[in-house]
């Protein structure tokens, strides 16, 4: 949306956002990932929800109210930005706490995720499926080979590295770095709109300033 006489700045569509759609599958992700894996009743299931949902409301709030404030858009940003930041640590803890794998950018299973560009829940849980379904063979709970290379393959049982809850939370850093990475960059990019085209009081003054000086 967009005002012809240039005091409100043109604001929403929020829902175009890449970083909205990748916080939103976030959520998405949470929400399950919690409820299957975390204690209903404990008050980390509740943080990390609030704290997912708090990431894709504020991007959408600041979008819409930076027609009239690209200061309150900042902040707005900001806290959404925070919020995917403590749900982050919250995910890294899950898996150092139960002593898990969180697994380096250059994991093979994080490429193939990052390869899908996963943008909703059922994208995400295809991932989860078919990662869980490439059992291991002729490798210890590292992924290191076992036995001489003529060795006949044995399968072993599941390594951690192919538990649900470790793909789960591994592709939902994965997604949250990139959704931080794009937030800053948004912040950037707000905080210069913000300081060439300045508030929503100086922009109406120069808009009266313009008309007053026109001829009656």
């Amino acid at each position: 949306m967009s005002d012809p006489d240039g005091v409100l700045l043109p604001h929403g569509g929020y829902e175009h956002l890449r970083s909205y759609k990748v916080a939103e599958a976030v959520y998405d992700a949470t929400v399950v990932f919690c409820d299957r894996f975390i204690e209903k009743r404990s008050r980390t299931h509740d943080q990390m929800v609030q704290a997912a949902r708090s990431g894709v409301q504020n991007i959408a709030e600041g979008s819409q109210d930076s027609g009239t404030s690209k200061k309150i858009e900042l902040k707005l940003t900001n806290i959404a930005r925070g919020s995917l930041e403590e749900l982050r640590l919250d995910y890294e803890d899950f898996l150092r706490q139960r002593e898990l794998p969180q697994w380096p950018p250059e994991h093979p299973a994080l490429l193939r995720f990052k390869a899908r560009r996963c943008a909703t829940l059922e994208e995400f849980r295809a991932w989860v499926a078919e990662e869980h379904g490439r059992a291991p063979t002729n490798t210890d709970a590292h992924g290191q080979q076992l036995g001489s290379p003529s060795s006949v393959p044995v399968r072993v049982g599941p390594c951690a590295s192919v538990f649900p809850s470790v793909l789960a939370a591994n592709g939902a850093l994965s997604l949250l770095n990139l959704c931080c990475y794009l937030l800053d960059r948004q912040l950037a990019a707000q905080a210069k709109a913000f300081e060439n085209e300045g508030g929503f009081t100086e922009r109406l003054y120069r808009v009266r300033s313009e008309r007053r000086q026109q001829p009656p």
